[in-house]
């Protein structure tokens, strides 16, 4: 992908460094002892670090950066950029307003409306505060891990994540979650398998009006992006942990769902195209 020279944008927030409460340095006890009551209760571990510490002055303990890391930063940044790039214009032909996204990056572990979040769930959209959440350590799972090699394998990634926050100003999310509360488990899993396909469709839609726009792709990028999708599929990620699959408890969609609906809308470029409700299979 032909990024560097690229728009970054400023909605990123960065939350890699650890915000120590009092005047002092917190042990490794504390921190792991605010993580947890965090995660159980949803309260903002920064808050209970503080009054562990003891009050005073906040202390934050710099974290060091590598290269690595400030490259991929400025990429999210730049791919952010292009999203907003291509959902603005969009939105507005259908006479609407695209409210930007905030991008959190953090690392290990974070606190969002949604509640308490580790790395190891991957990178998220949470509709309450319309931010998505991404460790940057996730890209070396991408690669080393499930074999999703390339940049614009990372860009399909977060592009899927701004999908999902397209379907919340749409009004798609909202309603998929009611109607999840009303179904049974199976029935809520195959509503979200749906919800998922077309945030893939939506990021496919990202990469054809980016293309046309811009002209971002480079040789192979395509390739890097279906290889992606089918990577994260859910049968292949459930017969790599466990040998075997098991349909009624997919939430995102098989290898072959996920690639195809990327082509639809990286073919297309049409919002309508990406209509995996309206499928009598997705």
């Amino acid at each position: 992908m032909k990024w560097r020279t690229g728009r970054r944008s400023s909605n990123i927030e960065d939350r890699r460094q650890v915000r120590l409460g009092g005047t002092g340095r917190i042990g490794l006890g504390g921190l792991l002892i605010a993580l947890l009551v965090g995660w159980l209760f949803g309260v903002d571990p920064a808050m209970l670090l503080q009054l562990i510490g003891g009050g005073g002055g906040p202390v934050t303990e710099q974290v060091r950066v590598s290269p690595e890391d400030e490259e991929r930063m400025a990429f999210v940044s730049v791919v952010l950029a292009d999203t907003e790039d291509t959902w603005t214009p969009l939105f507005q032909g259908a006479g609407r307003q695209y409210a930007e996204p905030k991008l959190v990056l953090y690392r290990g572990a974070v606190q969002s409306a949604c509640g308490f979040s580790q790395a190891a769930m991957g990178p998220f959209y949470c509709p309450a505060d319309q931010k998505v959440y991404l460790d940057l350590s996730f890209f070396d799972d991408l690669q080393g891990k499930l074999g999703a090699h390339g940049d614009f394998a990372m860009a399909y990634v977060i592009a899927h994540e701004i999908g999902h926050h397209v379907q919340n100003l749409l009004g798609i999310l909202p309603k998929v979650q009611a109607a999840q509360q009303r179904a049974s488990e199976v029935d809520a899993n195959r509503l979200l398998v749906r919800l998922e396909l077309q945030a893939d469709c939506y990021s496919g839609i990202w990469a054809h009006h980016a293309q046309q726009a811009r002209n971002v792709l480079e040789e192979g990028d395509i390739e890097e992006a279906v290889n992606a999708a089918g990577a994260v599929g859910d049968d292949r990620l459930q017969r790599r942990a466990q040998g075997y699959v098991v349909p009624d408890s997919f939430t995102h969609g098989t290898s072959e769902q996920r690639a195809h609906w990327f082509r639809v809308g990286f073919e297309t470029g049409s919002v309508n195209a990406c209509d995996t409700f309206g499928q009598a299979r997705p």
